[in-house]
């Protein structure tokens, strides 16, 4: 099986390089506006339930979103704005899932967190994270069993979620089924509030890919020219028939659990390592090192980041909110599969 420490970006095409690179970065820098938008929004009471940034793990997640395709399948986490948008989720969904506005993909159904499309492949979260993957199994299986070929399914999980059944059960099927999966770790040293060092005893996770059958990739989670080229090799590996892989992320999560969260369990030493290092600065040196943007033209694309999502809370904010005199409540999409409900 293949154990891999990757480094830099390496396609041959520089161009492809940099067009990549910007690609990424944009994602991250409006994953990062958007996040701190719903903390502020969170802080004066406009949003009801959790609300979970992914600060320090965007360069993960975005790699993730631009690795895969149209007619792949992704079943993102909590922290993964960045990967939801370059997959594909408009700010316009994600702040109408959080504002709880009925015109938003789950129709002000669900928790802020669970949401998706899955006829267009972007899976709604289920808390319980180690499911996604047998979601995702299952969602393959049904494409081979229609002959769809040269479909990935990546689902994203933290370390805690790992010791958990559900992922070694799924983990296990997709081995035994050489399904094309990609499972990324973000081993962000804390399940919760619970370090590494009470969660598992091998030296890092992805040493469990070969006892799995699967193929295994380590990365530091902090560098985006790494993450861009692990997650590439990782879904083309996938994608031709290589089975299972099982991407490593180390990385910090540079905030709390959850904005009610303080993070005091995080100590400045951990913070002040190489793992604290924000991926979003990093990737902006890496882009002015490499001569691909300046500080003017990224402080132009933060200025339309922010632009974009004022416009659209401003937007959300100004849309009615359900009905419960008005709304039908049901379960299913489709009212024929509810008992009590005559066929549409």
């Amino acid at each position: 099986m293949v154990h891999t420490e990757t480094g830099r970006l390496s396609p041959a095409d520089a161009s492809d390089r940099r067009a990549h690179h910007i690609q990424a970065f944009r994602w991250m820098l409006l994953a990062r506006v958007l996040d701190e938008k719903f903390a502020s929004l969170y802080r004066a009471g406009k949003i009801f339930g959790g609300v979970f940034l992914g600060r320090g793990q965007e360069a993960l997640s975005a790699s993730v979103g631009v690795s895969l395709r149209q007619g792949d399948i992704f079943a993102p986490l909590i922290r993964d704005a960045a990967g939801r948008l370059a997959f594909g989720e408009t700010v316009l969904d994600a702040v109408r899932t959080y504002l709880g506005s009925p015109q938003g993909p789950m129709r002000s159904r669900d928790g802020n967190v669970h949401r998706g499309k899955p006829k267009e492949g972007l899976l709604p979260m289920i808390s319980h994270l180690g499911a996604m993957i047998s979601v995702v199994n299952g969602m393959l299986m049904a494409r081979r069993f229609k002959g769809v070929t040269e479909t990935v399914g990546a689902t994203c999980i933290g370390e805690g979620a790992t010791s958990t059944g559900a992922v070694h059960e799924a983990l296990n099927q997709a081995s035994v089924e050489r399904l094309p999966l990609v499972l990324v770790v973000a081993n962000n040293q804390f399940a919760y509030s619970t370090p590494t060092s009470r969660q598992f005893a091998c030296d890092s996770l992805v040493d469990r890919a070969i006892g799995y059958g699967a193929e295994g990739h380590s990365v530091d989670g902090t560098d985006l020219e790494a993450c861009l080229t692990t997650l590439g090799n990782a879904t083309q590996r996938a994608r031709d028939g290589h089975g299972p892989q099982l991407v490593v992320a180390k990385l910090l999560r540079l905030c709390g659990h959850g904005e009610h969260d303080d993070a005091s369990y995080i100590t400045p030493r951990l913070r002040q390592s190489a793992l604290g290092r924000d991926c979003l600065e990093l990737a902006k040196e890496q882009l002015f090192d490499h001569g691909w943007a300046d500080e003017k033209i990224v402080d132009a694309w933060r200025s339309e980041s922010i632009a974009k999502v004022e416009e659209a809370v401003a937007k959300v904010q100004r849309e009615a909110g359900p009905d419960p005199y008005k709304e039908d409540w049901y379960a299913l999409s489709s009212k024929h599969l509810n008992e009590g409900h005559s066929a549409v």
